[in-house]
């Protein structure tokens, strides 16, 4: 590659370039244990937000235009096409679902009204409502559900996330216009729960057919707004769908959505969108600063909210087990044992983000205690580690050596607000810690995309994967999910682990509940033993809104807001 594609930085450069931007917090010693500002309690180890949080509390006022920032465009509205986070609120926006996902994990009925499932678990009969249209006029049916399965796994939609999520999915077959039977190659548990996920949504059967290309820029769906206009990294204008009146019951909003519009501007300047935000030019930040939480909180005309994805977690490392020295189990999990990840919280999401050391985020459904301290930080034990395996010289800048070989490797990272530069640059102080020389390089995402489903790096720095159910785990780790040339795969560490493929398996295969938990929370101890990634942080997203906002309730599959139900008030002086 030519030099000037390329960006390696030193520990020294890379630190200097952080003095200067003077974007670093300093980091305090622990950073809190819980969600600050949100009520939020325990079940069983899970974390739960109050059900008032996602459910209608009163009727709202109607009319007004909501301003909202959010800091990227997803480049495209093709629900089926993306993986980009962004989806998860703009899906909600424009389209509608089979089925919608509680925030405690029930499946709830939106498009289709009742479903049976075979006592075998391989055929799903979906009864669905008559009423539903599309904004070209176009009705839902069955004959939809088969044409939008069908355009989820075309190879030509290229979908990242929609075509892994149905892969078990064989065949459709229309019963009658409203009666749709979908078979399964083997049981899948989590069918009905992707099923239920924005990325999941129904497009219109007419422009499926007639104009596919055309769903990128001018979507059409059945939802509660419509697409007025759109301009690449500028924003977009929606607009209240009439006659819109098919919400899923479980949220108890009826009829169209308040609000007369939407307009979105896409502002990737942190500071702008929070003095937007405070100046009353903007009415809500999709993506809140959390450098600016305090002053937020401190605002009396704002409102923060904290909300986890479910899913995984954000990973610090992800290791490519192929190479030397992360073929090594110890290496491995001295990293992850050598990296303070309440110092990365800190950094990452001044003191708004919480550590995270285990592999399922708190909320998602299955998510199991038993591995949260597995990992935990101690250099003791990471130096101890990596005795065992051998590292046991030392050159004479203090870098461990086996054999006359440094332990070292490249972190390949690119420009990225989630996994940011001082967040690369505390790993790496860290893990020279212990005596490992981690360089970070700094690429294209392109090109990052390109080298990490190739497998040709060492070890990648940031990413999450939001899911609403612990399947996550299969999606990230099972062998099944090692890129290859028919499947876009996100096990991009090559990961095989004979153990945890039979767990997480068994659990998609399950048709016992209780067994699928008891399975989940071994594969999550599984994890903990065997280090494919190095966890860093919850993955949260941070909402700032007016107090002249009203009805703001949240998605039970995504954690974020739920457009049909906000409403405006007049502001008080």
């Amino acid at each position: 590659m030519p030099a000037a594609q390329r960006h390696m930085l030193t520990p020294m450069l890379l630190a200097s370039a952080l003095l200067f931007g003077g974007c670093s917090p300093p980091a305090p010693p622990h950073t809190a244990s819980s969600l600050k500002g949100e009520s939020v309690t325990a079940v069983n180890g899970i974390m739960r937000y109050p059900a008032s949080d996602f459910v209608e509390q009163r009727e709202g006022l109607r009319g007004g235009t909501l301003r909202v920032s959010a800091a990227t465009d997803s480049g495209s509205f093709d629900i089926h096409g993306l993986s980009h986070g962004n989806m998860q609120w703009l899906g909600r926006i424009l389209f509608d679902c089979l089925v919608y996902q509680a925030e405690d994990g029930t499946l709830t009925p939106w498009l289709a009204k009742a479903w049976d499932i075979s006592a075998d678990g391989l055929t799903y009969t979906f009864h669905l409502r008559d009423d539903v249209t599309f904004s070209d006029g176009a009705r839902f049916d069955a004959e939809t559900v088969r044409l939008n399965l069908e355009h989820m796994r075309d190879p030509a939609t290229k979908s990242p996330l929609a075509a892994a999520y149905i892969a078990p999915y064989l065949k459709g077959r229309v019963i009658d216009d409203f009666t749709f039977e979908a078979t399964l190659r083997v049981p899948y548990a989590p069918f009905l729960d992707v099923l239920s996920q924005a990325w999941l949504g129904m497009i219109s059967p007419k422009q499926i057919l007639e104009a596919p290309r055309s769903i990128a820029t001018r979507p059409i769906g059945s939802g509660p707004f419509v697409l007025d206009s759109y301009v690449r990294d500028q924003g977009a204008i929606f607009s209240r769908r009439a006659g819109y009146d098919w919400s899923p019951p479980a949220i108890k909003h009826q009829g169209e959505a308040y609000l007369d519009r939407l307009e979105l501007s896409y502002v990737p300047e942190a500071m702008i969108r929070y003095t937007a935000l405070e100046a009353g030019d903007s009415d809500m930040a999709l993506d809140a600063p959390p450098q600016n939480a305090a002053a937020i909180r401190a605002n009396p005309q704002l409102t923060l909210r904290s909300r986890i994805r479910k899913g995984n977690p954000a990973r610090s490392i992800t290791f490519n087990v192929e190479r030397v020295p992360f073929d090594d189990v110890r290496v491995r999990q001295a990293m992850a044992k050598a990296i303070d990840r309440d110092g990365l919280a800190w950094i990452s999401g001044f003191g708004e983000f919480l550590a995270k050391g285990d592999y399922l985020a708190v909320n998602t459904p299955g998510y199991d205690p038993v591995a949260q301290d597995a990992l935990a930080f101690d250099p003791a034990t990471a130096n101890r580690l990596l005795d065992a395996a051998g590292w046991t010289e030392r050159a004479a800048d203090g870098v461990r050596m086996r054999n006359g070989q440094r332990l070292q490797a490249t972190l390949l990272t690119y420009d990225n607000p989630a996994f940011p530069a001082n967040v690369a640059v505390a790993v790496q102080a860290d893990l020279r810690k212990i005596g490992f020389a981690m360089a970070i390089e700094v690429l294209p995402l392109t090109r990052v995309m390109q080298l990490r489903y190739a497998g040709e790096f060492d070890a990648i720095g940031g990413g999450y994967w939001h899911t609403n159910t612990a399947d996550g785990l299969y999606i990230l780790y099972h062998s099944n999910a090692i890129p290859s040339a028919r499947l876009i795969g996100q096990n991009v560490g090559h990961f095989r682990d004979a153990q945890l493929d039979q767990y997480l398996g068994e659990a998609r295969r399950s048709t016992d509940p209780q067994r699928r938990r008891e399975l989940y929370r071994l594969a999550q101890q599984r994890l903990g033993e065997t280090v494919p990634a190095v966890p860093s942080v919850e993955s949260q997203m941070l909402l700032a809104y007016r107090k002249a906002v009203g009805g703001v309730l949240f998605d039970g599959s995504h954690n974020v807001p739920l457009f049909t139900s906000v409403w405006l008030a007049k502001e008080q002086p």
